[in-house]
Order: structure tokens, then C-alpha cells, then sequence
């Protein structure tokens, strides 16, 4: 006679995976972490504001209310702007890196993509941005180069400008970029392509029908990560921008350090993250149908 033992499933999962257990607390306790310092910031959104001290007052809902000045719009309005620029220029740029470094047979120009495109990475923020301040001077290597060469009478003012802005972040968030799109380009399989191209498809025909519409889910990741990645950037629109330049980062710096006004720079926090993720969620629901598309094709 056969006697049948269950066990309860949480044991077998135990047993089959005995150290899943560690492996997920240091996510927790970061996500703890996380959670406990929000609450910090929201707590301190909801105070009032003490000029001349570093103390709070009592309970308010005055700093999310001040946030409907035009001031404070146009700057969450920059910031998206900004952000939504700087996602567009760098998947242009990233692209076809991401697709040479997928498809290219030379081993040694793949080692030199990888090495371009992810580099940056191993540098600090602050000095990326320090670097593009030397470039995009009025006495820097841009202005210096196409004065030499006679495209410019004078100087052009590259710093200080949102469009320097937004270049020195595409070079920030092109290696994230970069990584994302070759992931996806790496798991299409050749075999559609092939089967395009014996059907009187030509190069150009297959990478709209076939190759772009089956990229679209890591368009859709490194577009959105490059967003909420510019929307949290400080060092490059402070350093680049000059205070002129509004964003919401540079706008929570000013508050909190220059006139210690805690609240309402933590209102400010508060607010930017709804924003941000706010944004996300309409940019991935307006990509919906172009990653359907992409599963059907």
C-alpha cells in the first residue's frame, strides 16, 4: 500500500529555491528604505514654512496650493519639455549604435560600440558635465573648431541654453539607451527578416515592417527610463543651464538651500514624482498599440 505525503508548497518552494530568501532582502530593505524616506518628504510637505528658521510649523496644504503659480508651471512644464527633447534625440542617436552593435561581424567594431556607447557610464555626472562646459564655451572646442574653419564670424552661445542642456543630458542617457535597444534588436529573430527579404522586400522595407515594429518594447523601456532619468537630473541642467535653465531639480535646490524653505521644496519633490510618473504611464499607454503591433507582426 502507497501513502501519499503532500507537502505544502511553500516548503517545496523553499527546497527547490533555498536562498531566494536572501537574495530578495536586500531589495526589501532598500524598498523600506525608500518607502520610509517618501513619508519623510511628504511629511514635511504638508508643514508650513518658518521664514529664518530651520524649523517647521504646523499642519498646511499652502505649499501644494502655491504650486499653481506660473512660475512654478512653467518649470514642471520645462522639465517636461526638456525630458520628452533629450528621450527623442538620444533613441535617434542610439539606434542605429544599438543595431550596428547587434548586427555588425566585426568583432573588433563591436568592442569599439560597446566601449563608445558605455563608457560614460564609468564617469560621475558632474564631471560629464564639467566636460561639456569646456566644449560648449564661447572660448570651447565647438566654437573654437568652426571659427577655425571659418562656418562662424563669432562665437554662438551654446551654454546656458536649453539646447546645450539637452545635449550634454542625451550624452548621460545615451548608454542606458543604448543597452536597452541592443537587448531587444538581439532577440528578433533573423529568420522574419529572411523571409521578408525572399518575398521582394528590400532593406528598407524590411527594417520598417519587420525590424523597427519588433523593437518597439525596448523603444518603449529606454525612451521611458531616459525620462525619468532627465527628470530627476540636477548637476547637468544646474551646471549647463546657469540658473537659467528652470526646472523642477534646480527649482528644489534654490528652495531648499538658498532660502531653506524645507516644505515647500519637499511639496515640490512630491509633486515632480506624480509628474514623472504620471507621464510614464500616458507614454506606455500611447505605446500599447505599437507593442501589440509588434507581437502580432
Amino acid at each position: 500500500m502507497t501513502i501519499a505525503v503532500s507537502l505544502p508548497t511553500s516548503s517545496l518552494s523553499m527546497n527547490t529555491r533555498p536562498f531566494l530568501g536572501w537574495f530578495v532582502s536586500p531589495a526589501g530593505l532598500v524598498a523600506v528604505g525608500l518607502i520610509a524616506a517618501m513619508l519623510a518628504v511628504f511629511q514635511y510637505s504638508v508643514r508650513a514654512y518658518i521664514p529664518g528658521s530651520l524649523e517647521v510649523g504646523g499642519f498646511t496644504w499652502q505649499n501644494f496650493a502655491a504650486m499653481l503659480r506660473p512660475l512654478y508651471a512653467l518649470a514642471f512644464w520645462n522639465t517636461v519639455l526638456l525630458c520628452f527633447e533629450t528621450a527623442v534625440f538620444t533613441l535617434i542617436l542610439a539606434y542605429p549604435l544599438a543595431y550596428a552593435l547587434v548586427r555588425t561581424n566585426s568583432s573588433a567594431l563591436r568592442s569599439f560600440i560597446l566601449i563608445v556607447s558605455v563608457t560614460p557610464l564609468f564617469l560621475g555626472e558632474v564631471v560629464r558635465t564639467y566636460s561639456w562646459m569646456i566644449v560648449l564655451g564661447s572660448n570651447g572646442f565647438l566654437n573654437t573648431l568652426l571659427l577655425k574653419l571659418g562656418l562662424l564670424d563669432r562665437p554662438v552661445q551654446m551654454m546656458f541654453t536649453a539646447g546645450g542642456v539637452v545635449a550634454a543630458l542625451v550624452h548621460v542617457t545615451m548608454p542606458i539607451m543604448v543597452i536597452m535597444l541592443a537587448a531587444a534588436l538581439s532577440h528578433i529573430d533573423r529568420n522574419y527578416e529572411k523571409a521578408a527579404e525572399s518575398l521582394g522586400a528590400g532593406p528598407v522595407r524590411v527594417f520598417l515592417t519587420i525590424t523597427l515594429p519588433l523593437s518597439m518594447p525596448g523603444i518603449v523601456a529606454g525612451f521611458s527610463t531616459a525620462f525619468a532619468w532627465t527628470f530627476s537630473a540636477f548637476a547637468t541642467p544646474q551646471l549647463i543651464g546657469g540658473g537659467r535653465v528652470s526646472t523642477v531639480s534646480t527649482l528644489i535646490y534654490q528652495l531648499g538651500f538658498s532660502s531653506f524653505n524645507f516644505p515647500f521644496a519637499a511639496s515640490l519633490s512630491i509633486i515632480g514624482l506624480a509628474l514623472s510618473l504620471a507621464v510614464i504611464a500616458l507614454l506606455r499607454k500611447a505605446a500599447r498599440p505599437l507593442e501589440r503591433m509588434a507581437s502580432t507582426t
